[in-house]
């Protein structure tokens, strides 16, 4: 642990050093809490692909027409388990799905905004 290290304007006032839980399988949480207004917590676990270390991990939210409303995640993660807030500000009221994908898997889940 590094604690108060000064970066030009900006303090750095810590940094763990620990290793992420290393997931041993594939999971998209029910997010939480749900219904929400207007943010809520999606958690998901990435396990190791065979050989590869890393994966390429995409996370968009989906409105109940299909469109999409945004993109939480579009990058190439480790194993290990993650955790994201969506922040809903703005949108109306209504279903929402989350759609994860790594790799060959995909799993999507389904959320509720009240407002």
């Amino acid at each position: 642990m590094i604690n108060g290290i000064v970066y030009g304007d900006t303090t750095l006032t810590g940094i763990d050093d620990e290793e992420k839980p290393i997931a041993s399988e594939f999971k998209l949480e029910q997010n939480y809490p749900n219904p929400f207004n207007p943010s809520t917590i999606i958690k998901y676990s990435i396990p190791s692909v065979g050989t590869r270390d890393r994966v390429s991990v995409q996370l968009i939210v989906y409105d109940i027409l299909g469109n999409e409303v945004v993109t939480l995640v579009n990058e190439e993660l480790s194993s290990g388990e993650y955790e994201i807030q969506f922040d809903a500000t703005g949108l109306p009221s209504g279903i929402y799905f989350y759609h994860l994908t790594a790799g060959s898997i995909i799993k999507t889940k389904k959320m509720i905004l009240l407002k």
